[in-house]
């Protein structure tokens, strides 16, 4: 494989699940990568809606250590505009340049019928899901412009199946990931000519703590379950996802730029 090491990733919702494979995909094919997390734990008062523990810090940091020199992990909440462009600023003052962010941060919530959906989840859901994508796009975009190689630069956001699907007690979610994909096309719209290039990746289930969570407000007790749904009859592992993505981040992945790559396994409901 070829070795790009002065290749830069930034990555959000880095400290576990799909995030931090990615993390250690792009690590794998020689990025450098800024690594960001929220890292609330169990305090997740500011988060309506979510039922279920987020990441904590120790979990981030643990890249930092895995990784020397290669990740640098900074505790920061995608739903700050300003906190966002000072990570992608450190980025490119560490590393020297910018050439590719995952927007992996997210939460999910559900388990009532859209009309039932208290507002202050949809608005959780929002924040996180869609406007952390926007706010991380906003840092990013201009030091890909600006850097030494845009046509080599790459932005992909981590959609879900629940992008072009409606499921179950799930639509706000839905909605949200639905806004993602629409981001994500207008974006590449926006680049056009830039040679920046554009991405959604949605995936199908995948054995993450937010899988977990789903199964939760299903009131499933395994989520294994999930399996069924998807004709590779298994639930996906995180790494799978992350080599995807990272195949996305490389100049290899121009082609695929204003798409939704559906990694789902063949999800069929």
């Amino acid at each position: 494989m070829t070795n790009h090491i002065e290749r830069v990733a930034l990555v959000t919702g880095a400290a576990r699940g799909i995030g931090r494979a990615t993390v250690e995909a792009l690590c794998s094919d020689g990025f450098r990568v800024l690594a960001i997390d929220s890292c609330v734990g169990s305090e997740t008062s500011d988060y309506a809606g979510v039922a279920y523990s987020l990441a904590e810090t120790d979990e981030l940091m643990s890249l930092q250590d895995e990784h020397p020199g290669q990740v640098i992990a900074r505790v920061v909440d995608v739903r700050d505009r300003a906190k966002m462009i000072e990570v992608a600023d450190l980025a490119v003052s560490t590393f020297g340049r910018l050439d590719a962010a995952v927007a992996a941060a997210a939460v999910i919530s559900g388990g009532e019928a859209l009309w039932q959906t208290p507002e202050t989840h949809v608005k959780t859901l929002l924040d996180i899901d869609v406007i952390g994508v926007w706010n991380t796009a906003a840092a990013v975009i201009p030091h890909m412009l600006n850097g030494p190689d845009p046509s080599g630069c790459r932005f992909v956001g981590i959609a879900s199946v629940a992008g072009t699907r409606g499921l179950h007690r799930l639509a706000a979610y839905s909605m949200a990931k639905h806004a993602v994909v629409g981001l994500v096309r207008g974006l590449a719209a926006d680049l056009v000519g830039t040679g920046v290039t554009a991405v959604a990746v949605s995936p199908g289930s995948t054995q993450t703590p937010m899988l977990t969570a789903t199964a939760e407000i299903y009131g499933i007790g395994d989520p294994q379950e999930f399996a069924s749904a998807q004709l590779v009859q298994r639930l996906l592992q995180p790494s799978e996802i992350a080599k995807t993505i990272a195949f996305c981040c490389s100049l290899d992945g121009a082609s695929l730029n204003g798409s939704v790559v559906e990694a789902h396994g063949g999800f069929t409901r």
